[in-house]
């Protein structure tokens, strides 16, 4: 082996260690900046799905909660007692939906949620886990 092909070997060596090394501190440095926000939004959906089933009212029970990434907090809901069929979605975007609005826009403990401009989503599951509809609410929506 000549000293140009060691050199040329030595190059490519180095730019290999280097494309690694730089591969590993970007996803080390991403991990880091995973944002304690995505990490929180995390652990509250871990700490509340540790408290669920929750039966909210006669007709709505929280089942789970998760969270993707740091723009989205998702509530999973199930409507006890009834069937996709049965639900009327023009009466819950009539009355159920400006009320999740004026609660995230009004309720002290999502100000969390307000002030870091997350989504949150509310899924329903009629009672067989078929899923019916979502409503998001967004920071256009809450006002922030």
């Amino acid at each position: 082996m000549s000293k140009e092909d060691k050199s040329k070997k030595g190059k490519m060596i180095g730019t290999i260690v280097g494309m690694i090394a730089f591969a590993l501190s970007f996803y080390g440095v991403q991990q880091l900046f995973k944002t304690d926000l995505e990490a929180e939004l995390e652990n509250v959906a871990l700490e509340l799905n540790k408290q669920t089933p929750m039966k909210i009212d006669e007709y709505s029970r929280l089942d789970s909660a998760s969270s993707k990434g740091k723009t989205n907090f998702i509530y999973h809901y199930t409507l006890l007692g009834m069937e996709k069929s049965e639900v009327h979605l023009d009466t819950v975007n009539k009355y159920i939906r400006p009320s999740i609005i004026e609660n995230v826009k009004t309720i002290p403990e999502l100000k969390f949620y307000r002030d870091n401009k997350i989504t949150m989503d509310y899924k329903y599951y009629d009672k067989n886990g078929v899923f019916v509809t979502k409503n998001s609410v967004t920071p256009e929506l809450y006002g922030k």
